[in-house]
């Protein structure tokens, strides 16, 4: 169809506002700046569905402590009284004088311990609101640390990996070399491209792990298209090691238990106050037949807490027992927290330790044994040792590439403990 067809003359317009804003959002994904893992942890955090509803949870704490404590609602009542029901003048209300028509008002005023412990109680549940709220979003932060290390470890594992190309290639050069020199072997020249496809299939698998761990970091940022920016120092905590074994019961996981405490807490004083007498008032309007006075009753009732050892002292005992319960899983988790911290801190010693001994010694190694292994191959020697250390070094870069990635992990599990720590701002956005 010619570009001077009527047809085409009507679809120019809308094909042009079509290609701009493809120009658009192609120029918006290049002028994307990289993403930084604390700039990723602070995106998914404000965006996590998890963290809305543990709002909608402060929220409904705060609602229920509006009208905690306050007088419940007057009963009104009606009816009547004195109303005769056998002859003379059944069921007529002028036949009797003393017959009335009543309306009255009964307020229940609860005692003032019962409406302090219940205020009491619905502060402390919007403390508990407030820490699960944290240990939300510790939880939510270490997961978003850890889709972005994913990412981050397999694009360390597909450049590791790449780098071993141009050492393949080479050696299929050598071998088809001196099989043409007549010094070689077949079997060396297949041996040699079975190497180069062996490594492609690894980077191929390393793609499909990339192409997955980007998936997993979308969820929580959003974007379609993710670059990451350099990765912190792994090598060094942004909480102080000391900071972090002085500071059990400030971090975010053990704050709920300090919550749990509070409310068991206020539910013991609450049946506690479960002693104290309830009153009522009540006023009463009479309304009798014509030409009688009508009556007002007013009437002051008081609950009589005579018999408590098996009512409210059980209840106590049992409100008491839950509380005692709270206590000593909290000193648990207490010590297993602190556990918890030792070894995740031992642990990504171990691990940089490790990846020390790689980076220094060990990669190095690998890599000058292939080498020179090929080296010799080229001078004359035999094709297999190649075959042995290229293989050796293949499996040493990807255990490298896990040390960092557990390194990296036992990190992120360490760095988010302590919620709102000032030292987590020194990291890059």
């Amino acid at each position: 169809m010619s570009f001077s067809h009527p047809a085409w003359r009507r679809m120019a317009p809308g094909l042009a506002i079509v290609l701009l804003w493809t120009g658009i959002v192609a120029i918006a994904h290049a002028t994307e700046p990289p993403l930084t893992l604390q700039a990723a942890v602070e995106q998914g955090v404000a965006r996590a569905p998890l963290m809305t509803a543990r709002d909608a949870d402060i929220d409904s704490s705060r609602e229920e402590a509006m009208r905690a404590g306050r007088l419940p609602d007057p009963t009104l009542t009606f009816g009547v009284t004195n109303f005769p029901v056998t002859s003379p003048g059944a069921f007529s209300l002028r036949s009797d004088p003393t017959t009335t028509r009543d309306i009255g008002v009964t307020q229940a005023i609860p005692s003032r311990a019962a409406r302090a412990a219940e205020r009491q109680l619905a502060s402390a549940q919007i403390d508990a609101a407030d820490a699960n709220r944290v240990a939300t979003t510790q939880s939510v932060q270490e997961r978003i640390a850890d889709a972005w290390i994913g990412v981050w470890v397999a694009e360390q594992q597909r450049d590791l990996l790449r780098e071993l190309r141009g050492q393949g290639d080479l050696a299929v050069r050598l071998t088809q070399a001196r099989l043409r020199g007549g010094a070689g072997s077949a079997t060396d020249a297949l041996a040699a491209r079975a190497e180069v496809a062996t490594l492609e299939n690894r980077l191929t698998g390393v793609d499909a792990d990339l192409a997955a761990a980007q998936a997993s970091l979308q969820r929580w940022v959003g974007s379609s298209t993710i670059s990451l920016a350099e990765a912190p120092d792994f090598g060094r905590l942004p909480v102080a090691q000391g900071t972090l074994e002085h500071s059990i019961d400030q971090q975010a996981p053990m704050q709920a238990w300090a919550a749990r405490e509070r409310v068991a807490q206020a539910a013991l004083d609450q049946a506690r106050a479960a002693k104290h007498p309830d009153w009522s008032v009540s006023a009463i309007y009479g309304k009798r037949a014509p030409g009688l006075s009508d009556m007002v009753m007013l009437q002051v009732g008081v609950s009589l807490p005579l018999f408590t050892r098996n009512r409210q002292d059980r209840g106590i005992s049992a409100k008491q027992a839950q509380r005692d319960a709270v206590q000593a899983d909290h000193e648990d988790a207490r010590r297993a927290q602190r556990e918890a911290v030792a070894r995740t801190v031992a642990a990504w010693q171990g691990w940089g330790r490790q990846i020390e001994r790689d980076q220094q010694t060990l990669l190095p190694l690998a890599r000058d044994r292939a080498k020179t292994a090929l080296a010799s191959y080229g001078g004359g020697g035999s094709f297999q040792p190649w075959l042995e250390a290229r293989r050796a070094e293949i499996e040493e870069r990807l255990a490298y590439a896990d040390a960092l990635a557990a390194r990296a992990r036992l990190w992120a599990a360490l760095a988010y403990l302590l919620p709102h720590h000032d030292s987590l701002q020194e990291l890059p956005r």
